[in-house]
């Protein structure tokens, strides 16, 4: 057998994949395979390039590996909204350290692609139909982004956080909290405290979620015999929240309910009401959605429903890095119940 001989390592020459070869006394090309694992090796073959690789201090290189294997160890993290809020968005927020810590442990690095809302961003899907990652996961996704359709129709393996809109045939994996419970449990709580004008401040109306929280609200009016209040929608920001409490009570001034949509709105209701000389909850109450830490710093403090981000996170990393290991996708959902949480504004 030929000796190993070890590289200089104070220069600062990088040993080649030739030399590599040459120490293993193998060719080139079982070299090459033996380092990206792209095709047979024998046992005692790979033994040595192993040995080479460690005493030459081998740096493989990264493109070449990633076109022999096909991998890139990267998974991605897909959110169709405006750069403004991708950490403005408690929800947002908290889905992208749930994922990242839900990698830490493993061989994936996490890249962030913004997609634009509202529509088709050609940028984005051709990077994901092009393969530029191992996986992705998809979150806050909106009615006609084609995020779903393009990674149906590629070989990226993928998951949703959050329910899609589509219902029949082939859909991605998902994982989301039951809204249409969560929105329910939200209007029965305003219901409980005798409210009887029921606005919905709501989120963007081409998402899956909004709808969801939507049809909660409705289902919990129709079955106390109640009309449904002023329904409002736009971006799930404080500032909306101000606006479409405002138009609420344009449409009806007798409103003394509020269920917005997420905290943020909630938050942006609290203080119209204040500066309009309006008590919460005694003239009108308010229940959030989300159990962020928005709602901890209103005053009074927010009643709103449970949204864990962080643990849908986990749960849609999970299933991504169990399809990447082989086993194939469930097609089951995960849906996790919402409570509602009981503070001062309701």
């Amino acid at each position: 057998m030929g000796s190993i001989v070890a590289s200089d390592l104070s220069t600062s020459v990088r040993p080649t994949l030739d030399e590599v070869a040459r120490a293993a006394g193998v060719s080139r090309a079982t070299a090459s395979r033996a380092i990206n694992g792209s095709g047979p090796v024998s046992q005692r073959a790979g033994e040595a390039v192993d040995r080479a690789v460690r005493q030459l201090a081998f740096i493989p290189n990264r493109a070449a590996q990633t076109l022999a294997s096909r991998r890139t160890d990267a998974i991605t993290l897909v959110m169709p909204e405006p750069n403004s809020l991708l950490f403005a968005d408690p929800f947002i927020a908290a889905t992208i350290q749930g994922v990242s810590t839900a990698l830490a442990e493993s061989r994936y690095s996490l890249l962030l692609l913004m997609a634009r809302p509202g529509g088709p961003d050609e940028k984005a899907l051709e990077f994901l139909h092009r393969g530029h990652v191992d996986g992705a996961i998809v979150v806050s996704h909106h009615r006609g982004d084609q995020i779903e359709e393009t990674l149906l129709a590629g070989e990226v393996p993928a998951v949703l956080i959050g329910r899609p809109w589509r219902t029949q045939g082939e859909s991605l994996p998902w994982v989301d909290v039951d809204n249409t419970r969560g929105g329910y449990l939200a209007t029965r709580r305003l219901i409980a405290l005798g409210r009887r004008h029921i606005a919905c401040i709501a989120g963007p109306d081409d998402m899956r979620v909004v709808a969801d929280r939507c049809a909660g609200w409705r289902q919990a009016l129709r079955e106390a015999g109640l009309e449904p209040g002023p329904l409002t929608h736009g971006s799930f920001t404080m500032d909306v929240g101000v606006q479409s409490t405002i138009r609420a009570f344009d449409l009806d001034p007798a409103v003394d309910g509020i269920f917005a949509q997420s905290d943020q709105l909630a938050a942006g209701a609290i203080r119209v009401l204040g500066e309009g000389g309006k008590h919460v909850p005694g003239d009108v109450a308010v229940v959030g959605f989300d159990d962020s830490g928005v709602a901890l710093s209103t005053v009074p403090q927010l009643t709103t429903v449970t949204n864990p981000a962080v643990e849908m996170a986990h749960r849609a990393a999970a299933l991504l890095l169990a399809q990447l290991a082989g086993e194939p996708a469930d097609p089951a959902p995960e849906l996790i119940a919402p409570r509602l949480i009981v503070r001062e504004s309701a």
